[in-house]
């Protein structure tokens, strides 16, 4: 309840002050930044140049406030940024990962596109942004970041980013590497409680690291070989091997005098990926315009987890766990699609998209059990887990029209329809093969009321796309003391109906943007545990359908600059999201939200930019509200805690023209809390065995940059 009085006085204490800013508008949908608006910025990349732009967040993020669970497969028509007008032709290699890649020396002018046309390359699901760059005949530059983040246990990793972009005639082309640290050191403590008048079961301290490095080399190349015909390639290839360690000490309080003992884990991992995608383009003298692009990428995964167990400090040990699980996962994706103007003001699209995914794991485990070990298993007794080897392949074909009328000079309706066909099999320890096919519709109307008030109002029929994960046999990422849940081969498809109302108001000569979001979501087929138990005494779960339920919610957003308090070059930023869902599940014999929408989550942000001194500072703070969240299995429930954070950062261009900048993460040191409860038998019967209240934090880190373009 706080929050929301705070956003109420802020919004009306900012409707109620003029604004000082100027503001550029090409018409009531599209707003404008040139060139020379960055200048006094001394930007260095094109995120730089974005930073500055009040509600830019709004405009980044997709029209959804959350996603259901799902995997993404396949291309789709949305994208949320574009370069002259473009999509590029990538998933992980998309164009949001550019952004701190091109130098903010190419851009003639930003564009924040709030309307729909048949003339964008991508549907608008929110907002767009096109970032234009100049065209000239021979230019090039070279941009480079170096720096390092410490963590809290003392260990310095390095960061660093080299790209080369330019332009010759037609041809244009970005090439670029990156290191980025991913290492992560935890301490966490587990207190386990027994049912009142039993006392304390445990206490387990965590400490536990995961040296990663991500190393990624990627590149875009564009040639315009007629006024009418272009043709783009990208390509990337990322390495991040995730290795990792865990010492658990564990005080056992039902021993007298309690004991001590130790469970080292290592986790020795490998992951790499890579991409290749391009796109053609022509367009026809009578306006008509035709594409086709193409993607193919692949993702390789591997963990092997080994636990050893010391009953005393510093004894010795014994393995007691393997568990070896990888992966492999391939996509093959094109899409096509020819526009045209039905009559003035009217345009039509029709186009297909054929994507094939194909997904190969295995798992394997071996205990410290009496049995025939076996080097495969680490040296353990293996042990029979049904669907551990599988193979999941779909092929999906995508039909779609998409209608874009401009109503009137103020008003405008897209609609589209969608049909899907797609065939899944799977092969291995299951062998099993399924059909589906969904009509998808939907409408998108956009009424400008003026020039700073926009409404949007939607309504469409979402079919998500199944993880293959969930078809077999993996990894319990939720429950330690739960080494492995089982795969559902039956899964289907959760179907959602979302409506959404949007009033987006950007105050005058550049003022802010205040924007609310009221949603609506009819849930269908939801997914999420069901009981596959082969006996009372021998209980287990795997993902399933479990039946309908709604979400409604609605989310507040305000980024104003404070020219009010003569401080026009300050912007202060404020979110709120409050949301409720119910469904009814079986599993436990009662209501509960759908996952993931919790009660929501607190934004606050503030940014000061100082010209004159080329520099500026700020800081963003994210909390959740209340907490709790809670993840039911058949015989345990977790709340996970609120999550916060507060970061501060602080830029300069100082010594040799370069950018230095300081980022602090985490300041408050956060502790991340939950409780599990377990249960004797199922969990509706209300029997608790055992609490166990767990906290982990990973520390401050400060990270120290330095940047420059040549």
């Amino acid at each position: 309840m706080q929050y929301s009085i705070i956003i109420s006085m802020v919004l009306l204490l900012v409707i109620g002050v003029p604004a000082t800013a100027q503001e550029t508008t090409e018409d009531e949908s599209t707003v404008t930044y040139p060139a020379s608006f960055f200048a006094q910025y001394g930007p260095v990349s094109v995120n730089d140049m974005l930073n500055v732009i009040p509600g830019i967040g709004l405009a980044l993020e997709s029209n959804e406030v959350q996603s259901f669970n799902g995997a993404n497969r396949g291309l789709g028509a949305s994208e949320q940024i574009l370069i002259n007008g473009k999509r590029m032709a990538g998933k992980a290699n998309e164009a949001s990962s550019q952004l701190d890649r091109i130098s903010a020396d190419q851009v003639q002018y930003i564009e924040i596109i709030r309307g729909t046309s048949g003339d964008l390359d991508v549907r608008n699901t929110g907002q767009l942004v096109n970032i234009v760059l100049f065209e000239s005949q021979s230019s090039s530059s070279i941009s480079t970041e170096l720096g390092a983040t410490h963590f809290q246990d003392g260990n310095v990793e390095p960061i660093g980013t080299f790209s080369f972009s330019g332009q010759t005639g037609q041809f244009d082309y970005l090439l670029s590497a990156q290191v980025a640290s991913d290492y992560e050191a935890l301490e966490s403590y587990e207190i386990s409680v027994l049912p009142p008048g039993l006392g304390l079961n445990d206490v387990r301290e965590f400490e536990r690291t995961r040296d990663q490095t991500t190393y990624t080399l990627n590149s875009n190349i564009s040639y315009q070989f007629s006024p009418a015909d272009r043709i783009a390639f990208n390509a990337l290839y990322r390495e991040n091997d995730p290795p990792s360690n865990l010492l658990r000490t564990i005080t056992n309080f039902q021993n007298s005098p309690p004991t001590l003992s130790t469970e080292r884990e290592d986790i020795p991992a490998t992951s790499d990926n890579w991409e290749f995608g391009g796109d053609y383009e022509h367009n026809f003298d009578n306006g008509g315009k035709y594409k086709i692009l193409f993607i193919v990428n692949e993702r390789n995964n591997a963990i092997t987890r080994e636990r050893f167990f010391s009953p005393i400090l510093g004894g010795a040990e014994t393995k007691n766990l393997f568990l070896d699980t990888s992966s492999r996962e391939r996509e093959r994706i094109v899409r096509t699609s020819y526009a045209w103007n039905l009559v003035e003001n009217q345009n039509l699209e029709i186009g297909l998209e054929r994507a094939q995914t194909i997904l190969d794991s295995s798992l394997k485990i071996g205990l410290g059990i009496p049995g025939t070990p076996s080097v495969d298993h680490g040296g353990l007794t293996p042990i029979s887990i049904p669907n551990a080897v599988s193979t999941v392949e779909e092929i999906r074909y995508e039909g779609f029209a998409v209608h874009n009328w401009q109503i009137n000079q103020r008003m405008s309706l897209e609609s589209s329809l969608l049909y899907e066909d797609s065939e899944i099999s799977q092969s291995g320890d299951v062998n099993k093969s399924r059909s589906f096919d969904f009509l998808k519709p939907k409408v998108d109307f956009r009424f400008n009321m003026s020039s700073s008030f926009q409404l949007r109002m939607s309504a469409e029929l979402d079919v998500s796309q199944l993880r293959f994960s969930d078809f077999s046999a993996a990894t319990n990422d939720r429950d330690e003391d739960q080494d492995t849940i089982a795969g559902n081969p039956e899964l289907e498809q959760e179907e959602v109906w979302r409506y959404n109302v949007n009033l987006d108001y950007r105050l005058p000569n550049d003022g802010g943007v205040l924007n609310s979001r009221l949603f609506y979501y009819d849930v269908g087929n939801s997914i999420d545990r069901i009981d596959v138990s082969t006996s009372p005494t021998n209980l287990a779960t795997t993902n399933g359908n479990v039946g309908d339920g709604t979400v409604y919610g609605l989310n507040l957003n305000a980024s104003i600059r404070l020219g009010f308090l003569n401080l026009p070059q300050a912007v202060v930023t404020a979110g709120l999201l409050v949301q409720d869902s119910k469904i009814f599940a079986p599993l436990i014999g009662k209501n509960r939200k759908v996952v993931p929408f919790d009660r929501g989550n607190f934004r606050l942000g503030f940014r000061h930019d100082v010209p004159s001194q080329n520099f500026n500072y700020g800081f963003n703070y994210r909390d959740g509200n209340d907490g709790n969240r809670p993840f039911y299995d058949i015989d345990n429930v977790i709340y996970i805690g609120s999550n916060s954070n507060l970061s501060l950062f602080a830029e300069k261009v100082g010594f040799g023209g370069f950018t230095y900048r300081i980022e602090a993460d985490n300041l408050l040191d956060h502790d991340s809390c939950r409780e599990r409860r377990r249960f004797n038998g199922y969990l509706r019967d209300g029997d608790i065995r055992e609490i166990e209240r767990f906290c982990t934090t990973n520390g401050v880190r400060f990270t120290f940059k330095v940047r420059a373009t040549f």
